[in-house]
């Protein structure tokens, strides 16, 4: 394991672990100081202090939790309906394949985080439909995904056998087909938490994430454009933050997709002549 994948594993367990012990931090993220608007840095506060007085530090923890909250929930709701979604369809075969094929063709049609913004803007600014929106746009490369890989097991020796014995579609998929594709899916998931966290970002920059005055990286960095001259840690601090995380999160999805790509491995044990 190289320096660069521990420092990544590292900043992931950061993350992860500010968020689930937030509750028991002595935070006031909320809480107004006009003395100290737009303090920098060192004065009274570690990462200084916003435009109506707040705490940026705890500010930028209270919206580490935000974005796992919201990368977790897209990832899981998006990957359980696009995997059940494409290897469901591409099983059965037949209308069921042809239908699921056009539809990912539409969503693929649309840029994917336009598409989340449109949905959004329609359904209305706040968390929740945040989620719904991002999971909405997501399930797509999940679906093409178990799909490829579906087709490509579903003439095993072993699903062969299973079908021969009786064995239901949901038991096959569930038994015999989920755990082969497992690898790529949770590649494919690990690449989706860091695409959810930049999207929520860019949602929440743009006025159709999370609302104030809840915490969250992208808010942080849209209230904070307007005083980049005076006070550019608005800006830098949760632009730092997120773009670690996401960093962070992209090097391990390879580093996981090197460990688990069993065809890119050279052959060992083999006996050359």
């Amino acid at each position: 394991m190289s320096a660069a994948i521990r420092v990544a594993l590292a900043v992931l367990a950061v993350w992860l672990g500010i968020a689930l012990a937030l509750p028991a931090l002595p935070l006031a993220p909320d809480t107004v100081d006009l003395a100290r608007i737009l303090a920098a840095p060192g004065d009274g506060s570690l990462l200084g202090f916003d435009e109506v007085g707040r705490p940026v530090g705890d500010r930028v923890i209270v919206g580490a939790r935000t974005s796992l909250l919201v990368a977790v929930t897209v990832v899981a709701l998006a990957g359980t309906l696009g995997t059940l979604a494409g290897a469901l369809a591409a099983y059965v075969g037949g209308g069921v394949d042809r239908a699921l094929t056009a539809v990912i063709d539409v969503f693929m049609a649309f840029p994917g985080l336009l598409l989340a913004i449109a949905l959004a803007g329609v359904m209305g600014p706040g968390l929740d439909n945040l989620v719904v929106a991002l999971a909405a746009v997501g399930w797509v490369g999940y679906a093409r995904l178990a799909r490829a890989q579906t087709l490509s097991l579903r003439r095993r020796e072993h699903v062969l056998a299973a079908q021969a014995l009786g064995a239901g579609t949901l038991r096959i998929l569930r038994l015999h087909l989920l755990p082969l594709m497992a690898g790529p899916l949770i590649i494919e998931a690990t690449f989706g938490l860091a695409g959810a966290v930049l999207a929520e970002a860019g949602l929440s920059f743009l006025g159709i994430g999370v609302q104030p005055p809840a915490a969250s990286w992208g808010s942080m960095i849209r209230e904070g454009v307007r005083y980049m001259l005076v006070a550019p840690h608005l800006v830098v601090v949760p632009g730092l933050v997120l773009s670690a995380v996401v960093l962070a999160t992209n090097l391990v999805g390879d580093w996981l997709r090197d460990r688990l790509d069993v065809r890119g491995r050279p052959a060992t044990g083999r006996r050359t002549t």
